[in-house]
């Protein structure tokens, strides 16, 4: 079934054509693999990747720890990678990678988040970014703001000029993006653990990123889980919300576009959604963009963006009343404190106590019970 997406107030006309397609399928437990392999089809995934390049699988860890809807999901990897061996892109091909941040540690990430017997049963073999070459690459983009906060050039993996890429994250809020999902799943690639640095402007830094991903990469594609869902505190301290969709496109504005008014905001209301439309790099508009698969018009989860303690105190450093000791606080020997603090915050205290009962009421789910098979 195919449906066009419109505003609640607004429709496009009879005359108008859609620019963009995104595929979205309700899906099941029992069902999943044979799911993630009918989203791939119905968004055209071969005829973004070409088996015949190697194909860079960046997975989402927005927390060493599992927590549902944080990061990429154990059965969002195994469909997409059993659908694409079984389409014949070889394995020796397929690239899973994924790096740190000053308070998340890959490898550690890849076994909690079981992503590891995954891969393994498909003969794959994760690779950390942090132990990859990393060098300065120059961009010719006419970027909004990364060379300013990195002024001695950005670094990027050595491994990403030349090879295309596929994204898996999750349908989640984040607190200082309103959501998160395409875009900002290559944030977490293309630049260094020190990319906090960027929050201050992260709205135009998530801009500066498909700029970017423009130049390295002949084709971009995005698979995004939103089996559980997450409301909230995102992109961690959120509360799960089972919604049983799957997304793929080869538009990473317009699948995160398609996500956001899943979860019930105005894609256009989004800073780097309708900065990356104005600067022609995807399609934000919902009434352009062509929803193929199930029909999901009618679906508003309700979603509201929140902000953990930690992105709070992260906001009023860089933005707010404590912006006169951002310099000493976050660009000084004495930083080590926020990482620190962020892990006393989430994993010594809120981890155990309210995610550790949001993780039990999961837990008793059908989804709880497919990840502990895994």
């Amino acid at each position: 079934m195919t449906t066009v997406v419109e505003t609640p107030q607004e429709s496009l006309g009879a005359n108008a054509s859609a620019t963009a397609r995104v595929a979205v399928v309700r899906t099941r437990p029992d069902t999943v693999l044979e799911d993630y392999a009918r989203v791939m089809e119905l968004a055209g995934y071969r005829n973004t990747l070409s088996p015949d390049r190697d194909t860079l699988i960046k997975l989402n860890l927005s927390w060493t720890k599992y927590f549902p809807a944080c990061s990429s999901q154990p059965w969002q990897v195994d469909g997409v990678v059993g659908k694409m061996l079984a389409d014949g892109f070889p394995r020796e091909r397929l690239i899973p990678i994924e790096n740190k941040t000053v308070v998340t540690d890959p490898r550690v990430g890849c076994r909690n988040n079981r992503w590891e017997p995954v891969l393994e049963r498909h003969g794959l073999t994760f690779i950390p970014l942090p132990e990859v070459e990393w060098r300065v690459y120059p961009f010719k983009s006419p970027l909004l703001k990364l060379n300013e906060i990195f002024p001695e050039g950005i670094q990027i993996p050595a491994m990403y000029p030349g090879r295309q890429i596929l994204h898996l994250p999750t349908v989640k809020t984040h607190g200082h993006a309103v959501m998160t999902g395409s875009v900002k799943n290559s944030f977490g690639g293309l630049l260094r653990e020190v990319r906090h640095y960027a929050h201050k402007y992260m709205h135009e830094v998530l801009v500066d990123l498909l700029y970017m991903q423009r130049e390295l990469h002949p084709a971009v594609f995005t698979v995004m889980d939103g089996t559980i869902a997450g409301d909230g505190a995102g992109p961690r301290t959120m509360i799960p919300r089972v919604k049983n969709l799957l997304l793929a496109a080869s538009d990473s504005v317009a699948i995160d576009s398609t996500a956001a008014r899943l979860m019930g905001f105005d894609p256009l209301s989004i800073p780097f959604l309708r900065m990356a439309q104005e600067r022609g790099l995807g399609v934000a508009d919902p009434r352009r963009i062509e929803i193929v698969g199930d029909d999901v018009s009618m679906e508003n989860f309700g979603f509201q963006t929140k902000r953990s303690l930690v992105v709070w105190g992260d906001q009023m450093i860089r933005k707010g009343f404590l912006r006169p000791l951002e310099r000493i606080l976050l660009h000084s020997p004495l930083v080590v404190w926020a990482p620190f603090a962020s892990n006393v915050y989430h994993d010594m205290m809120w981890y155990p106590t309210v995610g550790r009962s949001r993780i039990r009421d999961f837990m008793q789910t059908e989804w709880g019970a497919l990840f502990r098979k895994y």
